[in-house]
């Protein structure tokens, strides 16, 4: 057996993704995810909505963003150019039951979603005190 230990992020053709039923343009939105002693921290970007229309659900191990992006132009609008393109936001992901998801808050402020997502109490790091005998 080699001691050499290689992790490798698999390429995103391969990855697996949840299917959707809904027809349109979706955008998979970059996120930063932190891990905190209290939390998990998810910032996603999804400019060009509003907080009404996004829906974050956390069920069976699962986190689930999706927001949608109305149009900015009429259908018919004749564009010069026209290199930004408009579609709803969604992306899913696969969280340790850990979480404590009664108490998950969600915040958007300038084109980011922020989540916080608090660990159980139970899998939280805690300082055992060691006694002199």
């Amino acid at each position: 057996m080699s001691d050499d230990i290689n992790v490798t992020k698999p390429p995103a053709d391969e990855m697996t993704s949840a299917e959707r039923t809904r027809s349109g343009t979706y955008y998979r939105p970059d996120v930063d995810i932190l891990e905190r002693d209290e939390e998990l921290v998810v910032r996603a970007d999804v400019p060009g909505t509003a907080s009404g229309e996004i829906d974050v659900k956390f069920e069976d191990g699962m986190l689930t963003i999706e927001a949608r992006v109305k149009p900015r132009q009429a259908a018919d609008t004749g564009f010069l150019l026209r290199e930004y393109g408009v579609g709803d936001y969604y992306r899913t992901f696969q969280v340790s039951e850990s979480i404590d998801a009664s108490k998950i808050t969600a915040e958007y402020a300038e084109g980011v979603l922020t989540l916080h997502l608090p660990k159980a109490e139970a899998v939280k790091p805690r300082k055992i005190a060691v006694n002199a005998v």
